[in-house]
């Protein structure tokens, strides 16, 4: 663990194109979706994921179920209880490796110890006693990367009973509610680019020669 100060952590997040935020649900009250909020306009691709809201949004911003496979994180932070983190974390080292660990920010209240004892012997990237939000503020960080939200795309069943699913290109400003029927996918051009989910792959089968994934998502929709 590296204390705030250490340059490596600033570099580490300010270089950063995405910040995934686990826990970040539709209730504006909960701390993970003011994170959203407060870090918006400093240029990182912000990642919301929260499984019971999936497929609404936070300023834009798609609420995925999980992290996407195929999707390496750069930087996780925890808005969870103990036990869910040390069962995100369990799922990134078998995912990930050691060695393609993201930094790991444990918001305060989120910390396990078994979890950190594991990251201090693995020599994993991570901090606790602090809040990013916070972090980021008193540092006067922002993303080198400059990102703004984009469109995102959405996939959910029919609620006509069909069985047939109903894609979708959501707006990159508007917040939104989950959806009222089955979520099958949701997340950005970039998730859709990279992502190894059934219906991402699928979707990409269907691009036609030098077709890019945005033009793709639109044809579709």
């Amino acid at each position: 663990m590296l204390r705030d100060a250490h340059p490596a952590i600033q570099g580490v997040v300010s270089e950063a194109a995405s910040i995934h935020i686990l826990g970040a649900g539709l209730k504006p009250e909960k701390p993970a979706h003011q994170a959203i909020h407060d870090l918006d306009s400093r240029g990182w691709r912000l990642v919301p994921v929260h499984p019971r809201d999936a497929g609404g949004a936070i300023l834009g911003r798609p609420i995925r179920p999980t992290i996407e496979d195929g999707i390496i994180p750069e930087v996780v932070v925890f808005f969870l209880a103990p036990e869910r983190a040390k069962q995100a974390v369990r799922e990134m080292m078998v995912r990930h490796g050691r060695e393609s660990m993201p930094l790991l920010w444990f918001q305060p209240g989120s910390e396990h110890e078994d979890v950190l004892e594991m990251l201090n012997e693995a020599g994993i990237l991570h901090i606790v006693d602090d809040c990013i939000v916070r972090f980021i503020q008193r540092h006067h960080l922002e993303s080198q990367h400059r990102i703004s939200p984009s469109p995102w795309c959405l996939q959910v069943a029919s609620n006509d009973g069909s069985g047939c699913s109903v894609w979708t290109v959501e707006s990159a400003s508007s917040s939104k509610e989950a959806p009222t029927t089955a979520l099958e996918w949701c997340g950005d051009f970039l998730d859709l680019e990279q992502s190894n989910h059934t219906v991402a792959r699928y979707i990409r089968s269907l691009a036609e020669p030098d077709e890019t994934v945005e033009a793709l998502a639109h044809r579709l929709a």
